[in-house]
């Protein structure tokens, strides 16, 4: 049986702050917001969780614009799958984990549009076994179904065991220890000290993708 290994999107296959940023910064520009401005859509964007269509109802509130919120959310999607990226060294461990006859998925909430869209303009499409998103299957991380989908998508089953691996100690540590499945949390950088776990402490935990993948391929 080949074992699995499910992968978070946003921020851990894809440096989605960074798009994100840069996204901002075009807004402001194209709406002529000040500095401040953009380090408050900045931050908001940071602390926001969930679908992002209260985030640009909020926008649209917060600085009287005259775009209905539906329509920059559609432009927000259509714009951050072109400023994503996937370090090379991230889809080098990637193809070294297919190589050694691993399975593996993409398990990711989001708009369907948006996020399959990311999975396809960084080539990681071509490197996964299959993938799910949240709007797509009607079921978000950390909710179990989610990983179920995924792992029939790749040709086998979560009674089989696998890994998760994900920035997010809620989504993606307690969405896969629920699921059954170990899990390895790639912490935040830059570290501000220790860290305590409310929930179920990952099995692992790493700096990079890259460092996951060795986890991995160790783990066997």
């Amino acid at each position: 049986m080949r074992p699995l290994a499910l992968f978070d999107l946003d921020n851990t296959l894809i440096d989605r702050r960074a798009a994100f940023n840069a996204w901002a910064e075009e807004f402001a520009a194209a709406h002529q917001l000040d500095d401040q401005a953009l380090t408050f859509v900045v931050m908001a964007g940071a602390h926001h969780s969930g679908p992002m269509d209260s985030f640009f109802i909020m926008l649209c509130a917060t600085f009287d614009l005259s775009e209905p919120p539906d329509q920059l959310w559609k432009q927000y999607r259509r714009r951050m799958p072109e400023l994503v990226s996937c370090h090379a060294t991230d889809r080098g461990a990637l193809q070294r984990l297919r190589r050694a006859g691993w399975l593996i998925g993409i398990v990711t909430n989001g708009m369907t549009d948006n996020q399959s869209a990311k999975i396809r303009n960084t080539g990681l499409g071509d490197l996964v076994d299959g993938w799910a998103t949240s709007d797509e299957v009607g079921s978000r991380k950390p909710d179990p179904e989610i990983f179920r989908i995924v792992a029939a998508r790749c040709g086998t089953t979560l009674e089989h065991g696998g890994w998760m691996i994900g920035d997010d100690l809620i989504l993606d540590v307690a969405g896969g220890h629920a699921a059954g499945l170990r899990t390895i949390w790639l912490q935040p950088r830059p570290r501000t000290g220790p860290w305590s776990f409310i929930g179920p402490a990952p099995d692992v935990t790493v700096n990079s993708v890259t460092e996951a993948v060795e986890a991995l391929l160790n783990s066997r």
